[in-house]
């Protein structure tokens, strides 16, 4: 591979397409499905299955604590993992600007591969696309999953009852303000770094613990407070957090203050929010903070019969005030 730049023949399909897919993608992700470069991936499964995909155009494609690759693994694993499924396979189309270069190419691909090497799943199918310059932002990245759900487990965001507690496994914020700082180069915020961490193996043993787990999310677009209203509102309840009790890095806090932004409704994407039966919450959380993803995990909340759809904060000072969703973007391609 000569040129140092992506043009369009690496998108046509022809030769360069193929040099393209085995010296970067294959070199790094091949497997025994894959090498098999057939039209669709075939294989087995039994069980029930959860099934999710999505797409990332975060900007800019490197950000302290990750990248775009990197992203788009942990997130797609995510978002099984939040069903109580084991995430086994996953795909990855990508959308190349014209331009992009080789070396930044490579430098995703093995980004992916050790996000999939450390959720355990495997990249099975793919597609690559070259298209001209202007028409794309260096690199898009579509990947869905697949995942079976051991039984027993019925886990789901309408399934929130009055009396149960709310946990967050760590810090929030953290993926919002790591982005902010790439963008606008903010040297005050420079030691905030993303969370972007696969989570399966997390959910993996909370579920093996305590199979009763209620809900399971995780607060990406519109954060924490997004989130517990999506849940609220799915789950016909209402939510009460207390703000003391909520985990944020002060270098995050701090950030927000000078920026006037809250981080109850900045991005994450390695924390997770679940919903659990009062006396099950202390024996999960001792699961969750023995692990590295759930270290920080705390109780910041309960699930209420009053005021059915909304989400109350109870600030540090005891007064109380309604959190809505986030309204607006404030920070758009954000994953």
């Amino acid at each position: 591979m000569n040129d140092r730049k992506i043009t369009l023949a690496y998108g046509s399909g022809g030769r360069l397409t193929h040099q393209l897919i085995k010296d970067v993608f294959l070199k790094h992700l091949n497997n025994e499905i894959l090498s098999q470069m057939n039209d669709s991936a075939v294989f087995e499964l039994d069980g029930r299955l959860a099934f999710t995909t999505d797409s990332y155009v975060v900007n800019p494609i490197f950000f302290p604590g990750g990248d775009i690759g990197k992203l788009a693994v942990n997130g797609t694993v995510n978002d099984l993992a939040m069903m109580g499924a084991e995430p086994l396979y996953i795909s990855l189309g990508v959308i190349i600007e014209e331009g992009l270069s080789l070396e930044d190419l490579e430098r995703i691909v093995i980004s992916v591969k050790e996000a999939v090497e450390e959720a355990g799943v495997k990249i099975i199918t793919g597609d690559t696309k070259v298209v001209e310059k202007g028409k794309a932002d260096k690199i898009f990245i579509n990947t869905s999953g697949l995942g079976i759900i051991p039984r027993g487990i019925e886990i789901r965001g309408d399934n929130a009852k009055p009396g149960e507690l709310v946990i967050v496994s760590g810090t929030i914020g953290d993926h919002g303000i790591a982005i902010l700082s790439a963008r606008n180069q903010l040297s005050f915020s420079a030691d905030v770094k993303s969370d972007t961490a696969p989570l399966n193996k997390l959910v993996k043993i909370m579920v093996d613990s305590v199979p009763e787990v209620s809900v399971l999310r995780d607060p990406t677009r519109g954060g924490l407070a997004t989130t517990l209203n999506e849940i609220a509102q799915a789950s016909s309840v209402g939510i009460e957090i207390y703000e003391s009790e909520i985990p944020i890095r002060d270098s995050v806090k701090s950030t927000c203050e000078l920026l006037g932004l809250d981080p109850l409704y900045m991005a994450n994407e390695g924390k997770l929010v679940a919903i659990v039966p009062e006396d099950k919450a202390e024996s999960l959380l001792y699961v969750m903070r023995s692990s590295p993803y759930g270290k920080d995990a705390r109780i910041i909340g309960k699930v209420t019969r009053e005021h059915p759809g909304k989400v109350i904060l109870i600030t540090k000072l005891g007064s109380k005030r309604i959190l809505d969703m986030l309204s607006g973007d404030p920070l758009p391609r954000i994953c």
